[in-house]
């Protein structure tokens, strides 16, 4: 068995961090304005900052430019890529074969990935991209295992493939979706998309000779949420991935918190590491409990083992798994105290978990005594109330900063 590259979103350098503490071996970022989440606004210094400390700790970088460009876009698209292949993040993803012939230009020693939005489904297409400059593809998600299996067998030996393995998926075609731009003018093909596939619908049907007298269709008086989709999850399936040669599975979400980024890069890392060490003894429930600790929708292995799989649709528009939240950051330990940042709601009682680097199972504490930051006088509760706001409280065992501490709600 090969291994098998981890690989987290990252919205921030922050987020990278974590994700890197947590085990990833890389993480896709995206530039300002040229990727599929415009929203998450990575300025050039973060990105450059988190590319350098990214090879100080022997870690990859994956930089998105993803879009589907409009004309007008390329003098922006010309720049970045001068400016990328300066900076040599470890790969930049590209769906577009305008910009890929850009990138092959002006970014030459910058290896292009074909984003899943290119919709490689076929060793076919997938030797047309290597052929065209590329060294990895990343699959769509609408591939089956046998699928997935025969493009491995018939790539070209140094192409290598990448595959989601966790997150959100999108009601589109490996995420092409125009519905956004249709009815809220925000184009999901250059990176501002509305989520439209998440809302309540009203539906309606008419009778045919009975015209103008509409009938509401709903699941309840809320509506129908007929386009919103489960969240992958693959967890079970690790073992199939790794013995099939993969080269890199992907954790979609860099809209996510720093939680749900320790959560859930903590519990594939944990699986990768566990079946390599010992293939005879893997049980995916306990990475499975971790990762249902995260605030998700319903989950669903989508068309990874049958292209027949109808259990993909969250009707209700829901998320579920409402027990935890995130709670706080270590910053430091102060004596016998420790220095938190916190992210929610904390006061005196409250059941902790800490999620550990490399250890499925969190260790639990309870908050005995809780401290303002700046006056050190002993408080009960202490409520969000300003960006990067500290208290202390005591962790009865060893902690180091930035690990991630959920609050049992």
């Amino acid at each position: 068995m090969k291994n098998i590259e981890l690989l987290a979103p990252a919205g921030s350098f922050e987020k990278a961090k974590i994700a890197f503490l947590y085990g990833a071996d890389a993480v896709y970022m995206g530039t300002k304005s040229l990727s599929l989440r415009t929203r998450v606004n990575v300025d050039d210094d973060e990105l450059e900052k988190t590319i350098k400390y990214a090879h100080e700790i022997g870690k990859r970088v994956h930089v998105a430019i993803n879009i589907f460009a409009w004309d007008e876009k390329y003098d922006e698209i010309i720049k970045v890529a001068k400016e990328l292949n300066k900076l040599k993040p470890d790969g930049i993803i590209a769906s577009d074969g305008g910009v890929i012939e850009i990138l092959k230009q002006y970014a030459p020693d910058v290896d292009i990935h074909i984003s899943t939005q290119a919709n490689v489904i076929s060793y076919h297409n997938a030797n047309f991209w290597y052929h065209n400059g590329a060294k990895r593809v990343i699959l769509g998600r609408e591939m089956n295992k046998e699928q997935i299996k025969e493009l491995l067998i018939n790539r070209p030996k140094d192409l290598e493939v990448e595959m989601f393995c966790h997150g959100a998926i999108c009601f589109g075609y490996s995420g092409r979706c125009f519905l956004s731009d249709f009815l809220c003018g925000r184009s999901a093909n250059l990176g501002d998309c509305a989520q439209s596939c998440r809302w309540a619908y009203n539906v309606y049907v008419e009778e045919k000779n009975n015209p103008g007298n509409l009938m509401p269709v709903e699941d309840d008086e809320n509506g129908t949420y007929i386009f919103s989709s489960k969240d992958l999850c693959l967890i079970k399936e690790i073992p199939e991935i790794i013995e099939m040669g993969i080269d890199s599975i992907k954790i979609e979400g860099r809209l996510k918190t720093e939680y749900y980024l320790a959560s859930v890069v903590n519990a594939y890392r944990n699986a990768i590491d566990d079946y390599m060490k010992n293939p005879e003894n893997y049980d995916y429930k306990k990475y499975l409990e971790e990762l249902e600790k995260t605030k998700t929708r319903g989950l669903t292995t989508f068309y990874f083992n049958d292209r027949n799989n109808k259990d993909i649709q969250e009707y209700e528009g829901k998320q579920y798994n409402p027990n935890y939240e995130y709670g706080a950051k270590v910053i430091e330990k102060d004596k016998e105290k420790t220095i938190v940042e916190i992210k929610n709601k904390l006061s005196v009682g409250d059941e902790m978990e800490i999620i550990v680097p490399r250890q499925i199972k969190p260790v639990k504490f309870k908050i005995d005594k809780l401290w303002d930051y700046e006056t050190n006088e002993e408080i009960d509760t202490v409520n969000p109330g300003r960006a990067e706001q500290k208290v202390k409280m005591i962790i009865p065992f060893d902690v180091q900063k930035d690990w991630v501490i959920r609050r049992k709600r």
